[in-house]
């Protein structure tokens, strides 16, 4: 075989090699995005209202005097399926010890499935349709899942873009809890 065969197949591997590491670099999320916080970290949460899946009215100021955690979601997003049984978990203790409620902000289009999402992996909190993407917008949301930590006093303490961990919010409630007395 002569030099400029055996160099194309050797390039042509190395070509279909580079252009999968392409491919997988650009459908990653590039690490670690929390990096770039919240800008509405140690604000006062914007208002959430509207209407939840059961077509009941909703309105973010009934929870005040409590910690709220907000989560974005939709139902065909891999990660928020994977951090829901957290939520889940997060919600069942916490209502039991009347210290903090969840509620999720959906994105998706067709309320039927997101009944259905919340039928097969449990979780019994208000679930309030963003039809036109503001509120997500209100809270710079930049994809789901995202997760917020509202304080007793309507202040955002904690956010993350990484997937929602009941231990580690259970210890920023505690600590939030001892910080404010």
């Amino acid at each position: 075989m002569n030099r400029s065969r055996l160099a194309a197949w050797v390039a042509i591997p190395v070509l279909v090699v580079m252009l999968a590491f392409l491919a997988v670099l650009a459908v990653s999320d590039g690490g670690d995005s929390s990096s770039s916080p919240s800008p509405l970290l140690l604000r006062p949460a914007p208002a959430i209202v509207g209407e939840t899946i059961d077509g009941e009215p909703f309105d973010l100021e009934t929870y005040d005097g409590q910690f709220v955690v907000v989560n974005f979601f939709a139902t065909w997003c891999i990660p928020c399926r994977r951090e829901h049984p957290e939520l889940v978990n997060f919600e069942r203790r916490h209502t039991v010890a009347d210290d903090a409620a969840v509620i999720s902000v959906v994105y998706d289009a067709k309320v039927g499935t997101v009944r259905d999402f919340f039928d097969e992996n449990g979780g019994d909190w208000p679930v309030v349709i963003d039809p036109d993407g503001r509120t997500a917008l209100e809270y710079a949301v930049t994809g789901v899942p995202e997760s917020f930590l509202i304080d007793p006093d309507g202040v955002i303490v904690w956010h993350s873009r990484e997937g929602f961990s009941s231990s580690f919010v259970d210890q920023v409630l505690r600590a939030q809890q001892v910080a404010q007395g």
